[in-house]
């Protein structure tokens, strides 16, 4: 088969020689204009007086569109139409569009744009948490809150008690490909977009609204994204909808992208978190009850907002059994840029809420984390007294070894007469739970022991330079939370050659779903994947699509073209099973051939076979996951088709005169299932990992007293470069086969290794904590200046 193949990049050559197309490399037709915005230099107020007069007189200037100007609606969200294209005459951030240039090159409308004269009334802006919620700053009236257990009863008998807060900051997306669109208009009023976005059904639904159109009316494709990160979820439809309304106002192509500079100022970025918590636990450091106060500041629009902090709350608990446990989502209103997806989608921000509980406990026990960590773990799958199907004889083996060991498991390791099923604090039952097994072979593999005792050997005896190691877990619902977008189409021919030529609805933006889904078409036919191909996203060859996020591309558009290849390799053989008075059951595609009883037949002789028996060779495919159910308002359901897990342990070493800090090493377990493709499964671990740790470490934004965003460049804003990464990067996979029903059990590998990151944030934590007796209270992101000022804290 095709699958479990470790085959590079469908179009990595093309990435390595830049002969791979992104928006901005499409030839453009003579006549193509271009598009900047004008934008706000005032986070909240209204505008007074707006003169345009020299924007429009400016070299190569067309026309110039302000609200007023715009022929239906003024809208771009993708959620409740909060999201004005242009300012109406009030301000909610630094950085908002206000007027529209359409200019014959893209530096002629960027100088124009500034050079309209505005005049305000200025307001107070509301930028931070405190001012948000003292002005009760919200985007629901109540806070939501999810409850499981008596936590006012657990935390009152606990043995011990804490409380904490620790906060986390947005990330900016710094996708290499910058946002861009290019509309070219067509016959009828008709519209074409090309747009670098993770959601072209949006797009071609902004777009309609936007004109005046149909949906059938717009199309939209999309060949690859340089990068996307849930930056181009929703990012991307302000440009494709300028470019449209423009096109089809001067009846001539129009393009936008955005400058860095600019990208950066006008588009959301993840949402920065407050968590606050008050645990109670026992002297074994196994939590009773735990209650989190989440605040995530969403910005001037709803944009996702809602489903982020919802998944922050889903994943509160990580990989924990909560016994007793209380989520309380503040979702504030402020004057910044509109948060939006990110990697992960709230869910690392939950999961950094619960590990901070976790090192705060063994902190104050004085026990190793990794121990309580693995006190607190759910059960394990065999525990639970269910099976998993095609479960690898290597995590049996495991998971008993485990248990007999008995390394401070809940029940002292011993099995419960009766199944055990225990549910998460939105009362999902657990039952694929495999980190318990994972975690003893990534501690053998890593050398914990040893080196946690050489660390502090180390430390007693370097006054400077202090080292820390830390152990984090990750499980993560796959699924989107909004149930019905949980399905996918695809579109499948057959050429007579043997060939196979698809579309479906996911996108492309770097990842390898090309290659993984071409892999799963392969392998249904039984040839190689070199005769296939899969060409650009367009909503014109597969409708209703939707977004490539919530790391469900591979199961979604996998399954939906396995459906369509079956449909198709169905009726080839039962056109032969006719011809051959043999059973159709009986014909088997693999190697490239077609064979029954002692015939076999090349597979695109098969197809010739068929087509000249007038047997249709393209079909339709079409998935829909299975077993969900989800109450958001009451927190209730399964949201979740499964889990996929991972862990990781990171060691680093600080200068605790200047707060630099290296990542040493890592080591990662990461379970991605039975891989459909380990090479490009390896690389999305590596990549989200090292992401996941520069969210947490280097990357900063900061905002000035005015909401203006201060880190707005390369110069100001630092991502991890390739000298960031550790100096020992060991990863593997774990092979285990997903017990639930995915497309070759694969599992999901996109978001949750993102959340692996945050084993280097603890590591810095662990080493501050060696400079004193006092728990050093890390904040994120650790940049040098934080870990001064935890090292500080925990000398007292």
């Amino acid at each position: 088969m095709s699958v479990a193949k470790p085959l590079p990049h469908d179009a990595a050559a093309l990435h390595v020689t830049g002969a791979a197309r992104y928006i901005d490399d499409i030839p453009t037709p003579n006549g193509t204009l271009h598009l900047a915005f004008g934008m706000s230099e005032i986070a909240c107020g209204r505008i007074t007086e707006l003169d345009l007069m020299k924007v429009k007189a400016a070299e190569g200037v067309i026309d110039v569109l302000v609200a007023d100007d715009l022929p239906f609606a003024n809208d771009v969200s993708p959620s409740i139409h909060d999201e004005p294209l242009l300012s109406d005459g009030t301000i909610h951030y630094l950085g908002q569009p206000i007027f529209l240039v359409i200019a014959t090159s893209h530096h002629a409308a960027r100088k124009a744009a500034r050079l309209a004269e505005i005049n305000y009334d200025e307001y107070h802006p509301i930028l931070t948490f405190d001012e948000a919620m003292d002005a009760g700053s919200h985007f629901e009236e109540a806070p939501r809150v999810w409850a499981k257990g008596d936590i006012d009863a657990a935390l009152a008998s606990a043995p011990h008690r804490l409380q904490g807060q620790i906060e986390m900051g947005g990330q900016e997306h710094f996708y290499l490909e910058g946002q861009a669109a290019l509309a070219l208009p067509q016959e009828g009023g008709d519209m074409v977009v090309h747009s670098s976005t993770q959601h072209p059904t949006e797009i071609q639904h902004k777009v309609a609204e936007a004109i005046g159109k149909p949906m059938h009316a717009v199309r939209c494709e999309v060949r690859r994204m340089g990068g996307g990160f849930g930056g181009k979820e929703s990012q991307g439809n302000a440009l494709a909808v300028a470019c449209a309304v423009a096109a089809g106002a001067t009846g001539r192509p129009c393009k936008m992208r955005y400058d860095r500079d600019d990208d950066m100022i006008i588009t959301g970025k993840r949402h920065d978190f407050r968590i606050t918590y008050d645990v109670g636990f026992g002297d074994d450091g196994q939590i009773a009850g735990v209650g989190f106060t989440q605040m995530t500041r969403c910005g001037w629009a709803l944009d996702l907002s809602l489903p982020v902090a919802d998944r922050a709350m889903l994943h509160a608990d990580n990989a924990y059994h909560l016994p007793a446990a209380r989520i309380t989502s503040h979702r504030l209103r402020t004057n910044t840029q509109s948060a939006t997806a990110f990697r992960g989608f709230g869910g690392p921000q939950g999961v950094v809420g619960i590990e901070r509980v976790m090192d705060h406990i063994a902190a104050t026990l004085g026990l190793d984390p990794v121990l309580v960590r693995q006190r607190n773990f759910y059960e394990a799958m065999d525990k639970v007294g269910l099976s998993a199907p095609d479960a690898s004889a290597q995590s049996q083996d495991a998971s008993d070894h485990q248990v007999q060991a008995g390394r401070g498991r809940r029940y002292g390791g011993e099995f419960s007469p009766k199944p055990v099923v225990q549910t998460t604090p939105y009362h999902m039952p657990v039952t694929d739970f495999i980190l318990h097994e994972m975690t003893d072979a990534l501690l053998e593999k890593a050398d914990y022991a040893d080196r946690r005792a050489a660390i502090s050997e180390w430390n007693q005896n370097q006054p400077i330079l202090k080292r820390g190691i830390a152990f984090s877990p990750v499980k993560f619902g796959i699924s989107f939370t909004l149930t019905h977008l949980n399905q996918a189409g695809a579109l499948v021919h057959v050429y007579q050659d043997g060939s196979v030529h698809m579309n479906h609805g996911g996108t492309e933006m770097g990842q390898g779903l090309f290659q993984k889904v071409a892999q799963v078409a392969a392998s249904r036919f039984g040839i190689d994947v070199s005769a296939v191909k899969i060409t650009a996203t367009d909503t014109g060859k597969v409708p209703n699509t939707s977004a490539t996020a919530a790391s469900s591309g591979s199961d979604l558009n996998g399954m939906a073209v396995a459906n369509a290849c079956d449909t198709i390799r169905g009726r080839i053989a039962e056109c032969l099973a006719g011809l051959h008075d043999v059973s159709p059951e009986q014909i088997k595609f693999a190697n490239g051939k077609v064979s029954f009883g002692d015939i076999e037949l090349p597979f695109a002789e098969a197809v010739q076979t068929a087509y000249l028996n007038r047997v249709s060779l393209s079909a339709t495919g079409f998935y829909k996951t299975p077993d969900l159910s989800w109450d958001r308002i009451k927190g209730e359901g399964r949201p979740f088709f499964y889990f996929a897990q991972g862990a990781a342990i990171t060691e680093v070493v600080i200068d605790t005169l200047t707060g630099e800090n290296r990542i040493l090493r890592t080591d990662i377990l990461h379970d991605a299932g039975a891989s459909l493709n380990p090479a490009l499964d390896i690389g999305q671990v590596e990549g989200g990992y090292v992401q996941g740790a520069g969210w947490l470490t280097t990357e900063e934004l900061v905002w000035d007293d005015k909401g203006r965003l201060r880190t707005h460049a390369p110069s100001t804003y630092k991502i991890p470069a390739c000298s960031d990464r550790p100096d020992v990067f060991n990863v593997e996979l774990w092979d285990a086969p997903n017990p639930a029903q995915t497309i070759y059990r694969s599992k999901a590998v996109g978001e949750p290794p993102f959340m692996l990151g945050i084993s280097a944030f603890l590591a810095l934590s662990d080493a501050c904590a060696a400079c004193g007796q006092n728990y050093p209270d890390l904040q994120a992101p650790a940049t040098a200046e934080a870990v001064l000022a935890a090292v500080k804290r925990a000398r007292g």
